[in-house]
């Protein structure tokens, strides 16, 4: 696997500040107001707007209005700020989609991208009210605003039943963002048995064992989560080459027979020290010149971004678990080394997600794969 400068992650250009450039008041003023910038995204995303001029490019206020069935009040404020946020444009009256919408709509990655929305909507937004409060704790302080009894968010979706269909609807659509790319860039003609530990649906498993004909997979997930994984893989028309097995990945151990373990956005979720649990278990049931592979966003070692990594990590400190964030690439190295990995590739991905991956091969006692 190499690495090339295709493959080196891209800042967005314009818009709110990225921390690259100095700030400004107009800068300053995104992040100040910028919980009402997303609810302007998640009401045009909501009532369809984008849809709607996608489908009739030109459309007046009225029109517009009548359309979605908006009150005129009530469509000015709503072009006002998809307007001034560059979601859309206007010439003499007639509005129409920014180039970036008017691309990223006649993509797969729309409904991808609006699946992102309703998470931020209906997931994170109440729990990060907590930020502060988790960081001075350093613990997951906005889980409290989570209907039931669960230690972590995942363990409340059960009693949560619509917060739960739009998590697993959004984590589909983040891991599609990126796996195909985690397909085509690492080399899986070695990896006969997947062990994809706390694999969700079983979204990458699935994509993996589509690409690669002799790749059978098992997917580690929490019991009450069992039934969704098992469904999508039916779905797949794969029940034959990839199984589902309840399992608390922290208390127990992991199964062997397998030659390739996968952490696919989960080791963002906990603290280095169980990151480094999960790796040794990972190292003793690998045989040796087995292959552990981690994939989920990454955070520059400088510490200084990339600007999704930085936002997403507020979701991280206040909600699901009591540790997690986007963490460094090095943080991950180093989880490695301590498990007993001696040595581990780098893979960053493309696009404007910053997804990538680490991969490492358990070595033999004389220093051989």
């Amino acid at each position: 696997m190499t690495i090339n400068d295709e493959n080196i992650i891209r800042q967005p250009v314009g818009g709110p500040p990225t921390g690259k450039t100095s700030l400004d008041m107009e800068g300053l003023s995104w992040i100040l107001f910028g919980h009402a910038a997303f609810q302007y995204l998640n009401a045009a995303s909501e009532l369809g707007l984008y849809e709607l001029l996608e489908a009739s490019p030109g459309l007046t206020q009225p029109e517009i209005a009548a359309e979605l069935g908006l009150a005129e009040r009530a469509s000015s404020i709503l072009l006002l700020g998809t307007t001034a946020l560059g979601t859309l444009e206007v010439e003499d009256g007639h509005y129409r989609l920014s180039q970036v919408i008017a691309d990223l709509i006649k993509t797969p990655d729309w409904q991808r991208f609006k699946d992102t929305v309703a998470f931020e909507q209906y997931i994170v937004y109440e729990g990060q009210l907590d930020f502060a409060d988790s960081l001075r704790t350093n613990t997951n302080v906005g889980l409290r605003r989570i209907r039931g009894t669960g230690s972590d968010l995942y363990h409340r979706f059960s009693q949560n039943p619509h917060m739960e269909s739009v998590f697993y609807r959004y984590m589909r659509s983040w891991s599609e963002l990126a796996n195909q790319q985690l397909i085509e860039k690492l080399d899986w003609s070695h990896t006969r048995r997947l062990l994809d530990c706390g694999g969700g649906d079983a979204v990458n498993s699935i994509a993996l064992a589509k690409a690669n004909e002799n790749l059978e997979a098992t997917v580690l997930e929490i019991p009450a989560t069992v039934g969704i994984t098992e469904s999508k893989i039916a779905e797949a028309g794969l029940s034959d080459r990839i199984s589902v097995r309840p399992v608390d990945i922290h208390t127990e151990e992991f199964p062997s027979g397998y030659d390739t373990i996968l952490f696919a956005h989960q080791l963002v979720i906990w603290t280095p020290e169980e990151n480094t649990q999960l790796l040794r278990k990972a190292y003793e049931a690998l045989p040796e010149g087995g292959m552990v592979v981690i994939f989920n966003s990454m955070s520059n070692d400088a510490g200084d971004g990339p600007v999704v990594a930085a936002l997403d990590s507020v979701y991280f400190a206040s909600l699901p678990a009591e540790g997690g964030m986007i963490y460094p690439w090095a943080t991950h190295e180093e989880c490695l080394q301590k498990a007993g990995f001696t040595s581990c590739e780098r893979i960053p991905f493309s696009g404007w997600t910053p997804h990538g991956a680490i991969v490492a091969v358990k070595q033999g006692t004389n220093g051989q794969s």
